[in-house]
């Protein structure tokens, strides 16, 4: 069984699994996975943490800095030295968060890379006193030298790697020991045997790892099966992508974690299968 989290978010939609449910951004609600549901005042944050602690998560992740007040997503310029009025918005959110869940939740704070190097420093060290499990993408995770700056200036781990390819892109992030919490994608970095490298690549500098799951359940299943081969495994991530309906039933099976945990696929292969229906309904081209 792997421990499953749950992220509520607003932005962006993954989650981490380490117990049952889902996992929506919490900035955009908590529940429905169907309905978007724009959360704007610290209340509304607070709120659907507490929904996700009452559905047995034990942590959530969230950007509570690319929604602004009127519940528009990138409007705002969280660059430079003169955004602290901004980032005051997002300070806030994470402020009744934690008040609301006490220390029952890890909270991760998805940044997506929309701020800076002299924001996303001044940010984090902003939202230290919240006990913040990891600080995901404060830059761009393409430029080590900029990362590794925010690294030494705060006293949050860092989480990315969504966004960096193969071993050799990793490695002066390990080297350097700038990312705490690797988060490679199985679909860009370089699939199974390069994800599997990596992660133990990452074990060496005590590195802890969580797929990056951002998609339905042939993502899932593969996510799913190399977690459960590494031995740095730290949480899995649940889209919200993986609870959209029509997302669900593209696949003969519908993996979802149960009382908290995932049952790891025991079929051949990854354990998962498209419907005759995907099939019949997809693109074909004939290889001769």
């Amino acid at each position: 069984m792997v421990e499953c989290r749950q992220v509520f978010c607003h932005i962006e939609q993954h989650g981490e699994i380490r117990n049952e449910g889902r996992k929506n951004h919490s900035q955009f609600g908590w529940g429905n996975a169907e309905k978007k549901e724009i959360l704007t005042t610290p209340e509304q944050y607070a709120k659907a943490a507490e929904q996700a602690l009452a559905d047995g998560y034990d942590a959530i992740k969230v950007d509570v800095n690319e929604i602004d007040l009127e519940g528009r997503a990138k409007k705002r310029n969280l660059y430079g030295c003169f955004a602290r009025r901004d980032l005051l918005v997002g300070y806030e959110r994470l402020k009744a968060i934690r008040e609301a869940v006490g220390d029952k939740i890890d909270i991760i704070v998805e940044a997506h890379a929309l701020t800076d190097t002299t924001s996303a420093i001044e940010f984090g060290n902003m939202i230290e006193e919240f006990r913040i499990a990891a600080y995901e993408e404060p830059v761009m995770a393409l430029n080590p030298g900029q990362l590794k700056q925010v690294k030494d200036g705060i006293n949050i781990p860092i989480a990315a790697g969504e966004r960096v390819y193969t071993r050799w892109g990793f490695r002066p992030f390990f080297e350097d020991h700038i990312i705490d919490l690797i988060q490679p994608d199985l679909g860009t970095c370089g699939g199974f045997s390069e994800a599997k490298k990596i992660c133990d690549m990452g074990h060496i500098y005590d590195t802890t790892c969580q797929i990056h799951v951002c998609g339905g359940p042939i993502m899932t299943a593969a996510a799913l099966q190399l977690e459960c081969a590494i031995p740095n495994f730290a949480i899995h991530e649940l889209h919200r992508y993986a609870l959209l309906e029509g997302n669900r039933v593209t696949c003969k099976y519908d993996y979802l974690p149960v009382n908290g945990k995932y049952q790891i696929p025991d079929l051949p292969g990854i354990g998962q299968e498209l419907t005759d229906k995907s099939i019949a309904e997809s693109p074909k081209e004939t290889v001769k």
